[in-house]
């Protein structure tokens, strides 16, 4: 083992590389350092600015101060003030009260850790819903794009991945869309059902500010009232305990669970279908799909967007049990889970979603594999079409059934025994019984006669439930995404 640079050197400290490797640049600054300290800093300041406004014995000099000293943070004194406190939020009193002397007797006055902590964490769940919203909805437009394209390209359906009936490239794309198109609604309730902790002591009570303004409960309430607004809510928590109900991180997280469960589903799809070599994600000109075998085309995006679905669809454990252990008005074992659980969460979905952004750009359609495989399984679906062809022509419907019966057995020997093609229709034209219709069978074997009402439904699909779920993102579509890695 070798031996350890100095700390300077980022290469000698584990890194996440969700950050280092993945994420966006705009989500991995929602969960800094800098943003969060610098949130803390806002927050006192907006305590402060309320605090003045309802009566308190603050001057315009202080508010002042504190303005100016907003992101002048001294993160080295602040971390060895904390590993001198052992606790982070006094830590960053003091460091703000060091740049604003003449601020530092009303900073954080009343308050507890949790009004910065937890209004922070609320603020950044706020945030990053924000950005996750015209990420999906990006993705969405992309896939209703493709949807539409190939609304009429007949494709070969599967169930049990067994070949069942055609339906159409663009169809399949719609139930992809569609579970998208949920986890949409779903983000956009989980952020505005979002409420602010607000101002509420120590254990939810508001008892410290009730005694700063001497039994006046308007202003306490008011004092709430202006915090929450300055902060961007309309509303706060009417009841808490030191922390916000930690069920709210149950809610966010299940929503960004299921976006996990929709991407693994249409991300295992386009990896079976590439498989097949009907669909493929984009393939850069000079991107190796292996070390060792030249020719590959390995579904590498969708792989990812697997590989870390699964894992955004673990976390939805941890709010789950700490919500559930959390004893009386709170306890401190929720804080380094939620450190870790709440930040990767975003992360992840960051990245997936910026991916299959990436993909839907550059879906690859190969028509002529797709019309190859309907037409080694479309002679036995077209049994019953050609079954009512002849009863219309004068056959027997007992017959006949009995003749396709004979003939599709021979053919499927040939296929599974022999590994040939499905001749089946070339025993039809062959048999003098089914002479009345030979004319018809190109007719009668039409895939786009099997598709039934899917391109209607596309159609119908994107013009009432896609497009207009779309309209509140319209000025964010933006261009086309590229993967640093």
């Amino acid at each position: 083992m070798g031996t350890p640079l100095g700390a300077e050197d980022a290469l000698s400290r584990y890194r996440s590389p969700l950050v280092s490797r993945y994420a966006g640049a705009e989500m991995a600054f929602i969960f800094s350092e800098r943003n969060k300290f610098g949130t803390w800093r806002r927050l006192w300041l907006f305590l402060a600015q309320a605090e003045k406004s309802l009566g308190l014995p603050i001057t315009d000099e202080q508010i002042k101060e504190m303005e100016a000293n907003l992101d002048n943070i001294d993160f080295k004194m602040a971390a060895e003030e904390e590993k001198r406190l052992r606790h982070d939020v006094m830590a960053h009193v003091h460091t703000f009260a060091h740049c604003c002397p003449k601020a530092a007797a009303i900073i954080h006055l009343g308050a507890t850790s949790c009004y910065v902590g937890d209004n922070t964490d609320l603020i950044v769940l706020r945030d990053g819903l924000n950005l996750l919203l015209p990420q999906l909805a990006r993705v969405i437009s992309r896939l209703a794009d493709f949807a539409e394209k190939y609304a009429d390209l007949p494709t070969l359906g599967f169930t049990h991945y067994q070949p069942a009936q055609l339906t159409t490239v663009g169809k399949r794309c719609c139930l992809w869309i569609q579970d998208l198109c949920m986890d949409l609604q779903n983000l956009e309730r989980a952020r505005d059902n979002l409420r602010f902790r607000g101002v509420k002591g120590t254990t939810g009570t508001q008892a410290s500010f009730l005694q700063l303004f001497e039994g006046d409960h308007s202003k306490v309430e008011e004092l709430d009232r202006l915090v929450t607004e300055k902060a961007g809510f309309k509303r706060s928590y009417m009841v808490t305990g030191q922390t916000y109900s930690r069920k709210v991180d149950i809610d966010i997280l299940s929503v960004l669970a299921s976006l996990g469960a929709s991407v693994h589903k249409i991300c295992t799809d386009i990896r079976l279908l590439a498989n097949l070599k009907e669909i493929e994600e984009p393939f850069e000109k000079d991107q190796i799909g292996s070390s060792a075998m030249p020719y590959k085309r390995n579904p590498m995006r969708s792989e990812r967007c697997c590989s870390l679905a699964r894992h955004l669809m673990t976390l939805i454990m941890d709010p789950l049990q700490t919500a559930s252990v959390q004893w009386f008005e709170r306890t401190l074992d929720d804080s380094a889970n939620r450190r870790v659980c709440l930040a990767e969460a975003f992360l992840t979905a960051d990245i997936i979603l910026s991916t299959l952004q990436n993909i839907s750009e550059g879906l690859v359609v190969y028509p002529k594999v797709i019309d190859r495989r309907i037409r080694q399984e479309l002679p036995f679906m077209a049994t019953e079409n050609i079954i009512m062809a002849m009863v219309k022509a004068g056959g027997n419907r007992q017959d006949c059934h009995e003749k396709i019966r004979v003939l599709s057995q021979q053919a499927a020997a040939v296929v599974k025994q022999e590994g040939g093609d499905n001749d089946f229709i070339a025993r039809v034209r062959a048999d003098p019984y089914f002479s009345p219709i030979h004319k018809q069978l190109d007719s009668l074997l039409d895939p786009s006669s099997f598709t039934g009402r899917a391109p209607q439904q596309v159609a119908k699909f994107l013009k009432e439930e896609v497009r207009p779920a779309l309209i509140p993102y319209k000025s964010k579509m933006g261009g086309k995404i590229e993967l640093t890695l």
